[in-house]
C-alpha cells in the first residue's frame, strides 16, 4: 500500500500529477505519524540500500519501507524483494 508510494516518489512508472501529489501526502501524513521526517526516511532507504546491495541484487522498484508507531513502540517495516544472493560481497 504505502510502499508502492515510495516507488512512485522516487520516480518509477508515469502518474498524473494529481496521483503523486496525493501520494506524497499521504507519505508526509505518515511520517508526521512517526515523527520522522521525509528526508530522513529517503536517506535511511538509500543506506539501507547501499548496504543490502554489496551482499544481493535487490528489486528496487518493488521495495517498500514503512514506519508504524503503535503505543511507544515504532518499527520499521520493509519488503525487500531479492532477485539473487552474492556468494562474494560486492563493494
Amino acid at each position: 500500500m504505502t510502499m508502492n508510494i515510495l516507488e512512485k516518489l522516487f520516480g518509477r512508472g508515469s502518474k498524473s500529477p494529481r496521483s503523486v501529489a496525493k501520494d506524497r501526502l499521504h507519505l508526509v501524513l505518515m511520517h508526521d505519524r512517526a515523527a520522522i521526517s521525509p528526508a530522513i526516511m529517503d536517506e535511511m532507504r538509500r543506506e539501507i540500500l547501499k548496504v543490502l546491495s554489496r551482499y544481493m541484487d535487490i528489486d528496487e522498484s518493488a521495495l517498500e519501507m514503512n514506519v508504524e508507531r503503535e503505543n511507544n513502540t515504532v518499527a520499521l517495516i520493509a519488503n525487500v524483494p531479492i532477485r539473487r544472493i552474492y556468494t562474494e560481497k560486492i563493494d
